[in-house]
């Protein structure tokens, strides 16, 4: 998996499993918020932040109420549209 996660670092590697994206969170991320803002991005473009179980609906909820949040995928099931 070979992802740039806004916020939390990206793949396993030297760094460490995927964190959350949350200030100030430490936590392992288990959740994949994918999402885009329209006045800057094409419609299939998907941006990502990642997710700790406590963070999940605060972090859906900010990106929610712009219009931006467009899917949450568990991260072990989340596979990179662009990648494909």
């Amino acid at each position: 998996m070979s992802i740039d996660f806004f916020g939390g670092t990206g793949a396993d590697g030297p760094a460490g499993p995927p964190t959350c994206s949350a200030k100030g969170c430490r936590s392992a991320a288990v959740w994949v918020l994918a999402w885009n803002n329209p006045k800057l991005h094409t419609p299939e473009r998907r941006k990502t932040w990642l997710a700790c179980a406590d963070h999940r609906e605060s972090l859906s909820q900010f990106l929610g109420v712009r219009g931006f949040l467009k899917d949450v995928v568990a991260l072990a099931d989340w596979t990179d549209p662009e990648s494909s």
